[in-house]
C-alpha cells in the first residue's frame, strides 16, 4: 500500500527493524551512513536496496533535512554498492519511489539498485 511521505516516521517500519537487526536482510555493504542488501522481491536479475541509517520518511524529507554531509555519505554509499558489484560497465538503474503517485510502500528513503539485463524504458 502506497505511503504518505508527508507523515512522520514510523520507527516500526521494515527498514528501522533491519537496522536495529531485528529482521533478517541479505546484506552487501555497510558505513556509518548507509546500508544495502539484497531485495527479497526481487524485480531484475540484481536488485540491491540502499537506505540511509537516519530517519527519512521520503527522498524530499531526506534532501530537506538530512546534513551534508550525510547526504553525500549516502550518494558515495549507493555508487561504491553499484561499482563493488560490478555493474558500471554493463549499466545499471537507481529507482527512489516517493509517495503514492510514485509507488512507495515503506515509509523509509530507499534507493533501488537494479542491473544484470536490459531494463527497457522507464516509463511505460
Amino acid at each position: 500500500m502506497p505511503i504518505d511521505p508527508t507523515q512522520p516516521y514510523d520507527d516500526d517500519n521494515i527498514f528501522a527493524k533491519v537496522l536495529r537487526g531485528e529482521l533478517p536482510a541479505n546484506r552487501v555493504y555497510e558505513d556509518e551512513w548507509a546500508l544495502a542488501f539484497h531485495d527479497i522481491a526481487p524485480q531484475a536479475p540484481v536488485h540491491i536496496l540502499v537506505i540511509p541509517k537516519g530517519r527519512y520518511v521520503s527522498w524530499d524529507d531526506f534532501s530537506a533535512s538530512a546534513p551534508d554531509a550525510e547526504i553525500a555519505g549516502f550518494a558515495r554509499a549507493v555508487g561504491h554498492v553499484a561499482r563493488t558489484a560490478g555493474l558500471v560497465e554493463d549499466g545499471y538503474r537507481i529507482l527512489y519511489n516517493i509517495g503514492s503517485h510514485g509507488g512507495q510502500e515503506i515509509a523509509h528513503l530507499h534507493a533501488h539498485i537494479f542491473a544484470g539485463r536490459p531494463l527497457g524504458r522507464m516509463v511505460g
